[in-house]
């Protein structure tokens, strides 16, 4: 492989995501691991029932990923990975984040996808709004 891992897909988008979309194109004769992550919406939030969610992207969010993604890649140069935020209206059970990390050993793609995961977090101007089942909402920042 490269001195650097490969990107093959970033992006921030408003329509359905999966991990299954994004494999084929990471996963080669390679590798021999692969691993997933899929953020899906859930119904409760700290004690209280969740309806729905809404995501808004700062216009650089797409960069954003798109830089933590060549981070990864530079710190792993055994990985090949793809990683992709939804924003807009999601309910419980969509998925808001998708990536998925590729690499000959399967502690290579763990470490690789744990990091991506918590960097597009920490990095990345996305922030949820929470619709609760109490009829209540709040702002959340994706930045923490």
């Amino acid at each position: 492989m490269s001195a650097t891992g490969t990107v093959i897909t970033t992006g921030v988008v408003d329509t359905e995501i999966s991990t299954a979309a994004l494999e084929p194109e990471v996963l080669t004769d390679t590798c021999g691991a692969v691993v997933s992550f899929s953020g899906v919406i859930r119904d409760h939030d700290e004690g209280r029932g969740v309806s729905s969610l809404h995501y808004e992207a700062h216009p650089l969010a797409a960069d954003q990923i798109a830089e933590v993604a060549a981070d990864i890649a530079a710190r792993h140069a055994e990985v090949r990975l793809s990683v992709v935020h939804r924003v807009g209206d999601l309910t419980i059970g969509d998925v808001a984040l998708a990536a998925v990390v590729a690499s000959a050993h399967r502690k290579d793609s763990f470490l690789a996808c744990s990091e991506l995961i918590d960097e597009v977090k920490a990095r990345v101007a996305i922030w949820k709004h929470q619709h609760f089942a109490d009829g209540s909402d709040e702002w959340v920042g994706a930045l923490e």
